[in-house]
C-alpha cells in the first residue's frame, strides 16, 4: 500500500518579487505537477517584515484596510494593514519599508518612519485592544524618531539636545535625546 505525500509548503516573501503568498502558490504548483496525488498545504509565513499583514490576516480571515501616508522619504504611499477581531496587525514595511524605495533612491539618511507612526494611528479604532506590529524590512535608520512625532498633539513633543522640538524630516533624528516632561 503505497502512502499518500503531503507536502507544507511555507515559504517567506522573496523581497521585492514575490509575496509569502505568491511563493507558496508558485511552489505548491510545481509540487502537484511532479507528484499530482500529493496533498500540499500552502502555509506563507513572515518574519515581521514585508508580507507579516498577508501572512496573519489571511492565515486568520481577518479584513485588509488601507491608509494613505507618507512613505519612507515622504510621499505618498497606500500602506495596507489589518484586523482580526480587535487586534490591529500592522508592518513598518507597509509605510517605511525598503521596497517602496527605487534602488536608485536608497538612502537611510533621508529617510524617516513618520509613515509608520500615522499607520498605526489609522489602525487604532475604539475597539482595538491590542496590536500586532511586525518592524522588519524598513529602509530607515532613525530608530523610530520619525514614527514618535506623529503622536504631536497627544502628548510632550520630543526634544533635541538643545532643548528644541524639531521639524519632522528625511533626516538628523539621531539628535534627540529625551521627550520633555508632562505640563
Amino acid at each position: 500500500m503505497a502512502l499518500a505525500m503531503k507536502v507544507v509548503v511555507a515559504p517567506n516573501a522573496f523581497k521585492g518579487t514575490l509575496t509569502a503568498s505568491q511563493a507558496a502558490r508558485a511552489i505548491a504548483r510545481g509540487v502537484r505537477e511532479v507528484f499530482p496525488d500529493a496533498e500540499v498545504v500552502e502555509v506563507p509565513v513572515a518574519d515581521g517584515g514585508d508580507g507579516t499583514v498577508e501572512a496573519l490576516v489571511t492565515a486568520n480571515r481577518g479584513e485588509y484596510l488601507t491608509a494613505k501616508v507618507e512613505g519612507p522619504l515622504g510621499d505618498a504611499v497606500t500602506a495596507t494593514y489589518g484586523r482580526i477581531g480587535s487586534v490591529a496587525v500592522v508592518e513598518l514595511a507597509a509605510a517605511s519599508g525598503l521596497t517602496l524605495i527605487p534602488r536608485e533612491r536608497r538612502d537611510p539618511r533621508r529617510t524617516s518612519t513618520f509613515g509608520f507612526g500615522q499607520l498605526l494611528i489609522a489602525a487604532r479604532r475604539p475597539d482595538t485592544d491590542r496590536f500586532i506590529v511586525g518592524i522588519g524590512g524598513s529602509a530607515t535608520n532613525d530608530g523610530g524618531a520619525g514614527m514618535a512625532q506623529t503622536s504631536r498633539g497627544e502628548g510632550p513633543p520630543w526634544r533635541d539636545s538643545s532643548g528644541s522640538t524639531p521639524q519632522v524630516s528625511n533626516r538628523g533624528r539621531l539628535r534627540w535625546r529625551s521627550r520633555s516632561p508632562a505640563t
